[in-house]
């Protein structure tokens, strides 16, 4: 399968309609872009922002975007086939104002309608965890640099979050592919400003994701520089941490935080991006095989496994059409983020979850 109809899929998202006053009850309509400025950047050097939505200042919903990664000069470059979303803008999946699901204002049944929300901007290939400016060559040998600072640009949102909301009563910490995996350190992160509060975790279309430690892309992005010591109590190294370890570090250190993933069992983003890393498999064996040593280690973590390869959930009308044994999606996550305790739902096994 080609990867590029599925990045041009993942960078466009849904378009929706100007929102509707009525259908809004008591939230805000607007969304303000914050350009940060200081150490913020994109790939190329291009100005970072971000959006955030204010209306009840008591219940905040915080999204990392999502839009893939790169790692060498044939994935990064964007004169040529990039894998990952380089620029801040509209055009780059970037505005939650053409986004659906829970980014859709105009429908009455969004569970976020209500919420403030942030969405944070995906544009460093670095999935979010950056702190490097990185020089790739070409085939031609000429050069180019990449600014992965993606934990700049991150850093950025969670102190406008911290100062703009200074004492909310529940923050939900969400992410989508990219944003999906680096969310367990955002919601830990989270969790220990606000100590007193309830921080719920839901992650989106990353869980598949079983392979060896990345220790190439840990280190190429700078992403252990981005660690707080407390995140890296047990001492993991670039040759040890493997994608699902950062639900475990998180978890054993903020053990409050509800941690929920989920995830299609053939979702083709996620297959695509393990072929590009080497170790091309289907994905519902190592999502299943994830899931199950995640729970072994997290008790309280829940998952839900729909079927088919669609990526992900939160940005997309997926969140009001997915059923999966009986259960919605969006009554699902209606559940978890109201704070009640959800069951884990599970496609049917072998052909089921096609």
């Amino acid at each position: 399968m080609s990867l590029l109809p599925i990045v041009a899929r993942i960078l466009l998202g849904g378009m929706l309609t100007l929102p509707s006053l009525a259908a809004i009850a008591q939230g805000s309509t607007s969304w303000e872009t914050i350009q940060p400025g200081g150490a913020t950047r994109c790939a190329t050097g291009t100005p970072y922002n971000f959006h955030v939505r204010e209306a009840d200042p008591k219940r905040v919903m915080i999204f990392f975007n999502g839009g893939g990664a790169c790692w060498d000069a044939g994935n990064c470059d964007v004169a040529a086939r990039p894998t990952y979303r380089p620029f801040a803008s509209a055009e780059a999946g970037n505005d939650p104002r053409n986004l659906d699901g829970a980014f859709a204002l105009d429908n009455a049944e969004n569970p976020f309608l209500e919420w403030s929300q942030i969405f944070v901007s995906y544009c460093t290939g670095d999935v979010h965890l950056g702190t490097q400016d990185r020089e790739y060559t070409r085939a031609d040998r000429s050069r180019f640099t990449i600014a992965h600072q993606g934990w700049a640009n991150s850093n950025a949102a969670l102190e406008h979050l911290f100062e703009r909301f200074p004492q909310p009563e529940q923050v939900v910490v969400s992410g989508g592919s990219a944003g999906a995996l680096s969310s367990p350190l955002f919601a830990a992160i989270i969790a220990r400003h606000y100590p007193q509060i309830r921080v719920i975790h839901f992650a989106g279309g990353a869980g598949g994701y079983r392979l060896p430690p990345p220790a190439a892309l840990w280190r190429q992005w700078g992403v252990f520089e981005a660690f707080p010591d407390w995140y890296n109590a047990q001492g993991e190294t670039p040759e040890t941490l493997t994608m699902p370890d950062l639900y475990r570090l998180a978890a054993a250190a903020t053990p409050t935080v509800r941690f929920h993933l989920f995830d299609h069992a053939y979702d083709a983003v996620q297959e695509d991006f393990l072929r590009m890393l080497g170790h091309p498999a289907e994905l519902l064996p190592g999502l299943d095989a994830n899931l199950a040593e995640l729970k072994a280690d997290i008790p309280a973590l829940r998952s839900y496994v729909s079927e088919g390869e669609f990526h992900t959930l939160l940005r997309y009308g997926e969140l009001y059409t997915r059923e999966t044994g009986g259960v919605r999606a969006l009554d699902w996550v209606k559940s978890l983020i109201n704070g009640r305790t959800v069951d884990d739902v599970h496609c049917a096994e072998s052909e089921g979850c096609r």
